[in-house]
């Protein structure tokens, strides 16, 4: 990379565990749009991908990094992190921040023989994809957080008092925080009184189950579908019916009978990409009034939206017939656990009392760190940064597989539909060439009706997305011959 006068340049000497000396050469280009962070992190990868910084050598502290390159230590504790989490990193208590084996890790994620493809590019959650592009769906970018706002949400939260009684209800200031920023972001018609505070979908998903079902019970999911949620209602001995989507979501005129609740994604199918057309939502609302079951709307990827004008939860349609679920993992981090529960107040009591018998409950720092970012508008801002940042990776994948993307509306994913055949080719491939990238065989309950590559865009920078999405661009067009004939495959 070639660096202008205005650049500074440091090579630091360490000591490694081999007491060998290493020239680590560092650069920040101030007049570059990248932001510090990516530069010095984009810099340190790619000495440790080239073999520059070798397995077991160590990296000079954050502070000392920092100094001779004259940045924020921020910055660079902020790189090593991002280094961490990706596995190039490997941390040592007392001792230091050594460059991790990463050889050892990419070998260990290939699957074993007799396993199916799917485990091959969806490697094991804790081993880490060192090296690799990922294009897996439903992970969300973690390195754009405003630092200094999350550091005064903390301190906020630090100067009030511990409770020897947590609400089962959820911190009474972030419940109204969230009703208020419900009511102006997804016209939900919401107070206080009607949201309980959880630590994520998942965790709202069991607390209903375990509330309103009977073993023996039939849950409709859309088919394909979240996996996860089939599992938390399975777990409670609920029959699943799978429930048929299209290309604008769940098929609402064919859905079965008998059903005791309907689980939905309508702001943004996973994973086909539809969403849930008005007409379809009051049929939707319609025959759950005069069945009587209950719908239970995963308000997933609502925070994200391009080129199309926002559409109503459906519990601001009829809330008498919904519940509705949302949560920070994707619009802030995982590692956050905090997410939210609407419903009507007699329903919210009956859940109260069951997380009481669970013990289950939600960090009461965390949620008080929470409302004062919903109350200080920095959770808003953050958003509004973030549509932005997602809008270019959006174009960047639709530029590189145009053909076949569909579902790019909104959220933080596109389906591109393919025929059966060409999907386990591409997937190998890629992973051969280091991007990873689900299908969607595991997002189905029964025998798979739709067959393509679910590509995420959330997790991976900008220019690894470009990067990888060429990648799976050319394999398309090798695996297909004559792709321009190709414009999907009509299951949508």
């Amino acid at each position: 990379m070639a660096w202008r006068n205005t650049s500074t340049f440091a090579v630091l000497r360490e000591t490694t565990l081999r007491e060998q000396q290493v020239e680590l050469p560092v650069a920040v280009d101030r007049s570059s749009p990248t932001p510090l962070v990516v530069q010095v992190g984009d810099q340190l990868r790619a000495a440790m991908r080239d073999g520059a910084l070798r397995a077991g050598e160590r990296l000079p502290s954050s502070r000392g990094l920092a100094g001779l390159l004259g940045v924020s230590r921020t910055v660079v504790t902020e790189a090593y992190q991002q280094l961490y989490a990706e596995g190039w990193l490997d941390g040592r208590h007392g001792s230091g921040t050594y460059v991790a084996d990463v050889h050892a890790v990419e070998a260990a994620s290939p699957a074993e023989p007799g396993t199916s493809a799917d485990t091959d590019f969806y490697p094991p959650l804790h081993a880490p994809d060192a090296g690799l592009v990922d294009l897996r769906p439903g992970r969300p970018w973690v390195m754009a957080y405003d630092t200094a706002a999350w550091r005064r949400a903390w301190r906020a939260a630090g100067d009030l008092p511990m409770s020897a009684w947590p609400d089962l209800y959820g911190d009474p200031m972030l419940r109204e925080a969230l009703a208020d920023h419900l009511r102006r972001a997804r016209a939900v018609p919401a107070g206080p009184g009607n949201v309980l505070i959880t630590r994520g979908t998942g965790n709202g998903l069991d607390l209903l189950a375990a509330t309103l079902l009977k073993p023996g019970d039939r849950v409709g999911v859309e088919e394909p579908g979240y996996r996860s949620a089939r599992r938390i209602f399975a777990s409670r001995g609920a029959e699943i019916v799978p429930c048929p989507v299209d290309a604008d979501g769940l098929v609402v005129d064919d859905l079965p009978a008998g059903l005791r609740m309907i689980y939905t994604t309508p702001a943004h199918q996973f994973p086909t990409g539809g969403r849930l057309p008005i007409p379809r939502r009051e049929r939707l609302l319609a025959w759950a009034r005069a069945t009587g079951a209950l719908v239970v709307e995963d308000d997933y990827d609502a925070e994200f939206r391009y080129d199309v004008a926002p559409l109503p939860a459906l519990y601001g349609l009829g809330p008498e017939q919904v519940v509705l679920l949302g949560t920070l993992s994707k619009s802030l981090s995982p590692d956050v656990g905090v997410g939210w529960l609407v419903a009507g107040r007699p329903l919210l009591d009956q859940i109260a009392r069951t997380r009481k018998e669970l013990a289950d409950r939600t960090s009461g720092p965390v949620q008080r760190a929470v409302a004062v970012l919903l109350d200080r508008g920095d959770l808003d801002r953050h958003l509004r940064r973030m549509r932005l940042e997602y809008a270019r990776r959006r174009e960047a994948v639709v530029a590189a597989l145009g053909p076949w993307t569909k579902g790019d509306t909104a959220g933080l994913h596109v389906l591109a539909e393919l025929p059966e055949h060409v999907v386990p080719e591409v997937v190998a491939g890629a992973r051969e060439r280091g991007v990873l990238v689900d299908t969607t065989v595991r997002h189905h309950h029964g025998p798979p009706r739709v067959h393509g590559l679910v590509v995420g865009y959330g997790s991976a920078a900008l220019h690894d997305v470009r990067h990888g999405c060429g990648i799976v661009r050319s394999l398309l067009d090798h695996a297909l011959q004559e792709p321009q004939l190709l414009t999907g495959t009509g299951h949508l």
